[in-house]
């Protein structure tokens, strides 16, 4: 095969393009951030060469492209070759570009291995070619800090040489010539060595050398085709895998490059997409993210009126419903459910469409609350194939039911190529036939082809290969298709297909449940404001008749669920984005303040007192008396939960030095520090029980090398926790008011914590100014309980998993997320652990220095990956953390106390809404329709994991109170029992059951 090889790559391949011509270039660099075609059009733009160097890191040049098609190419296939100084690597890492006609109507991107511009009739022509300098980051994976992720670092020295730019005439049958051969030649890499299928395609294109003449290659290219033709007529068995081939381009929406380079990747890859359609009537180009189909019209309108038009036509398919592809393990329950929420609003206002999908191929872990939350939001199906990437564990299923810890299934299927960047050649097919699980009950699979990541989408030679296998021996059967109907096909054909319960937790990637903390913060952060901001307006509206700010929260909404994309908040995007999330994690703030601040003041009129914001002082004496709003689901120091009331919050207990310890006591526990800022005894005084082991000291925080194998800011691995120090040698442990105030100093790094004791409960705050490399901090809390199991708060519920490492599923689930809190039982007593801003925890079973088992509960606080930014969590940190002897219900009440901590407001207390009569019923959101009808919609789940009954008692007038789904549409269902109107709502929830209340305004 070596002589066809050859043949092929310094024969055919340069014939395809034959009698180029040379154009007349001239260029400007806009010098800054990208603008617009009406801007770029109007500028002075001076003579360049091939040859010469271009683009600054991140910045834009502009070509203006002028040439001739000559009149003896009528009837041909003339086209634009372009080549920006491309590497060769994969397209959308490198530099790349969109062509425009000189009326700015857009012609289409130019990629890698998409290099070409369809040029008109012959005659004289003018493109202008709007080109990116972006950086190449991480091509090969390298791993190693770059100064290209960020604008201030990343210099100013051209990156790129312009290669070509000229007018070329395609010879049409040396290019299907070129797939015949490439489709054959992979088949060869495939097919067994010695079988005689692989032998007849081996000789049958060592007799297409034969018969070519490698100096006139066009002439006899026919010939060849003519030697290859039989082979390629081989059909394939009965028995064949039947690929559901779906024309797809994951872009991350940021990652490698800042969001206003995703805007163009779109706009380039619509435009790819667009082009190839009109060749290919049964092309189908599948596309999620609603937020990148906002962007497209937004920067390029005329473009998005050609997608609209192409989904009307089915060339389009609008999928998942989702605004972004976000990770799914760190956004709260309410967040993931507006992800649907203004997804499939977005989808059925622009284009009249409603996708029953869930498209996540990329995400870094599935929480086991989707499922529910998909069928709550209209969803039937859900597709991934990111397990495929397990470190460890292969997942058991390619098509199987996916349940939740509800109950609700949603038919799952991984695309058994296990990629999402499908070329549809040889090697991608024969790892579909060999990875897919269902082989022998079920044929039908999914195959996604493009370029992704960085986008681009198919190409002209991804279709060619479609083409030639769709009925070809030796590969799967390929047909082109659309999602719809490759799912209901797959699900027809399993009736009763295997179930998968609980998470699909990725063996891999277990640090992006720490990286980047700041990011980490502003989302917990943004995710409680936008609660409390909701809230009051609603009450403000239904109270006073005041202006709910629809348009102001949507608007915040989708900045946040943009920052729950999975390259943002995971905090595995370069440095330039992540600046970016925390100004905008900063203004989302500020903005919800407002919002907050100007319900509270609607609600208190009267009063003329502005409303501080959270943490503000109280008013001096003199003022109107401070009372406390409450946005939280259950009373707190007295206030009425989603209420206004004043506060009797309990002192905390006074430290007292007694010898060589600082002893904490509040009548419930009795907390012992030592000289090195530790727990050495925590006695639950009303169960007469010490949580920690003897021996073994609590509160402790750990450092330990964190150098992974690969994936820098995603990765954490197990075998660095071997290298760990306990920090044991503070430079100081005080007693300040009521706080024990521990310091420890490294080098640059200075660790203080204050520890409390207030109404049974230990709180811990941190302030960490960060200056470690490659380093992991932990928070170690060892405790005398022996269990199996944990148990962590997830959306809209919590799951239990395994502290053992029996399995080897066990021992690779060695970092978990859990949100608010965790807990740690045995049967009658347990501990729980809250955090205001913490995600990834490691929970093991072990062993005292005197044999005794015990349990440790660690809380990740804080990394220093390099790559892909080198500077990633230097600096300040804040974490707050509390303790206490509890059950599930105490661990839920904490972690919503942590995150929603009442805010002082001056003024007169006010009525909630409602009230839910049973602790395990917790309201999620309170707000008003999103049809602007007025009605108030109230979102609960069952936290405790019981069949529980409650009633819902209101304080506003309603007409009708019905369950919805998440798009507040009117569902049938069991969880309203009984309804008075303008009174109360009887529910009866199943355990984790997820409702959606809708109480329709009085008819006037």
């Amino acid at each position: 095969m070596l002589r066809v090889r050859r043949f092929t790559t310094y024969r055919i391949r340069p014939a395809v393009h034959r009698d180029t011509r040379p154009t007349r270039i001239t260029a400007w660099t806009v010098g800054g951030e990208p603008v617009p075609f009406a801007d770029a059009v109007t500028k002075s733009y001076l003579p360049f060469e091939v040859g010469q160097r271009w683009g600054r890191p991140w910045d834009t040049t502009w070509f203006d492209v002028r040439g001739e098609v000559p009149a003896d190419w009528a009837g041909g296939r003339a086209e634009l070759l372009v080549d920006l100084g491309f590497t060769g690597d994969q397209p959308g890492f490198q530099a790349e570009a969109m062509v425009y006609r000189p009326d700015g109507e857009i012609l289409k991107a130019i990629e890698p291995y998409n290099s070409w511009v369809p040029l008109p009739d012959p005659g004289s022509f003018r493109l202008l070619v709007e080109a990116a300098a972006n950086p190449i980051v991480q091509v090969p994976y390298a791993y190693e800090p770059t100064a290209m992720g960020d604008r201030a670092t990343a210099g100013d020295q051209p990156l790129y040489r312009l290669t070509e730019l000229s007018v070329a005439w395609r010879d049409q049958e040396v290019w299907e010539l070129l797939q015949d051969v490439t489709a054959l030649d992979g088949l060869v890499d495939v097919l067994p060595a010695h079988g005689s299928r692989r032998a007849e395609i081996a000789h049958a294109l060592e007799r297409m050398v034969d018969v070519m003449d490698p100096e006139d290659v066009a002439g006899t290219a026919a010939l060849g085709r003519e030697v290859l033709a039989p082979v390629l007529a081989g059909r394939a068995p009965d028995s064949s895998l039947i690929v559901s081939a779906v024309g797809h381009a994951h872009i991350d929406c940021a990652w490698l490059w800042p969001t206003r380079e995703t805007v163009r990747k779109v706009a380039r890859t619509f435009a790819n997409v667009l082009d190839l359609s009109e060749s290919h009537p049964e092309f189908v180009f599948a596309a999620s993210s609603a937020q990148q189909y906002a962007w497209l019209k937004e920067s390029q309108p005329r473009l998005f009126e050609r997608v609209r038009r192409a989904v009307a036509d089915g060339v389009i398919r609008p999928v998942g419903g989702m605004w972004v592809e976000s990770d799914t393990n760190m956004p709260g329950g309410e967040a993931l459910v507006r992800q649907f929420v203004l997804g499939k609003r977005f989808f059925a206002e622009e284009f009249g469409v409603e996708s029953d999908e869930v498209w996540l191929p990329d995400s870094f872990g599935y929480t086991a609350a989707m499922p529910q939350i998909a069928r709550a939001a209209g969803a039937r199906y859900f597709l991934t194939q990111k397990p495929s990437w397990n470190e460890t564990n292969p997942m058991p299923h390619s098509s199987f039911h996916w349940e939740g810890i509800d109950g609700s299934r949603v038919f799952t299927h991984f695309p058994p190529a296990e990629t999402y960047n499908s070329d549809l050649g040889a090697a991608d097919l024969a790892r579909t036939e060999r990875s897919f699980r269902q082989k022998g009950r079920a044929r039908h699979v999914l195959g996604l082809y493009g370029w992704g990541d960085g986008g681009g989408g198919p190409t002209r030679e991804m279709l060619a290969a479609a083409e030639r296998k769709r009925d070809l021996d030796g590969s799967p059967r390929v047909r082109m298709d659309d999602p719809g109907s490759f799912f209901r096909t797959a699900e027809a054909e399993l009736p009763a297909p295997p179930v998968w319960v609980g998470e699909m937790y990725l063996e891999l990637h277990r640090g992006t449940l720490i990286s980047q903390a700041r990011s980490k913060r502003g989302n917990r952060r943004s995710e409680a404001l936008l609660r409390e901001a909701e809230l009051w307006a609603a009450t403000a509206a239904l109270r006073e008749g005041a202006r709910y700010p629809y348009d102001e929260l949507r608007r915040i909404w989708e900045t946040v669920l943009l920052l729950q994309f999975h390259d943002i908040l995971p905090g595995t995007s370069i440095a330039w984005v992540h600046q970016e999330a925390e100004a905008e994690y900063e203004r989302v703030a500020g903005e919800l303040e407002t919002l907050i601040t100007t319900a509270l003041d609607a609600l208190r009129a009267d009063t003329g007192d502005p409303a501080p914001a959270a943490g503000d002082p109280a008013p001096a004496a003199g003022d109107s008396a401070p009372v406390a709003a409450n946005a939280g689901p259950y009373p707190r120091h007295g206030v009425p939960a989603m209420g206004v009331g004043p506060v009797t919050a309990p002192a905390a207990a006074r430290p007292l030095r007694r010898d060589d310890r600082i002893v904490l006591d509040d009548g419930a526990l009795h907390v012992e520090i030592d000289d090195r800022g530790t727990l050495v005894s925590v006695r639950d005084l009303r169960a007469d029980r010490e949580l920690l082991p003897p021996g073994v000291a609590g509160g402790v925080l750990q450092l330990f090398r964190d150098t992974p194998r690969e994936w820098d800011a995603w990765d954490i691995n197990d075998e660095d926790k071997r290298s760990g120090t306990d920090l044991l040698v503070p430079v100081a442990v005080d007693i300040v008011d009521d706080a024990v105030v521990v310091r420890h100093e490294r080098g640059r790094t200075v660790l203080t914590q204050c520890v409390r004791l207030c109404g049974g409960r230990i709180d811990y705050t941190f302030d960490i100014d960060w200056h470690e490399s490659q380093k992991l901090l932990k928070l170690a809390f060892p405790l005398d309980i022996r269990t199996d199991r944990s148990t962590s708060e997830i959306q809209f519920g919590h799951l239990h998993r395994p502290i053992h490492r029996n399995t080897s599923w066990d021992a690779a689930r060695f970092e978990t997320v859990a949100h608010r809190w965790i807990h740690v039982g045995e049967p009658g007593y347990g501990v729980a652990i809250a955090n205001d801003v913490v995600y990834g925890h490691d929970i093991r079973g072990g062993r005292t220095p005197d044999g005794r088992s015990m349990t440790t509960a660690r809380l990740s606080l804080l990394r220093a990956p390099r790559y892909p930014d080198p500077n990633a969590d230097q600096g300040r940190h804040t974490f707050s953390v509390s303790l206490r002897p509890g059950g599930i219900p105490d661990a839920v009440a904490d972690g919503y106390a942590l995150q929603l901590p009442p805010r002082t407001v001056p003024g007169a207390a006010a009525e909630p809404l409602l009230e839910v009569t049973d602790r395990a019923v917790v309201v999620e959101s309170v707000k008003l329709a999103e049809d602007r009808s007025g009605d108030l919609v109230v979102r609960l789940y069952e936290a405790h994991g019981n069949r529980s009954r409650a009633t819902v008692r209101t304080a506003f007038s309603w007409s009708e109170a019905v369950a919805t789904d998440l798009l507040e549409r009117a569902v049938d269902g069991t969880a309203v029992r009984a309804t008075t109107p303008g009174r109360e709502v009887a529910l009866e929830l199943r355990p984790f059951e997820l409702l959606t209340l809708r109480f329709r305004a009085p008819v006037v």
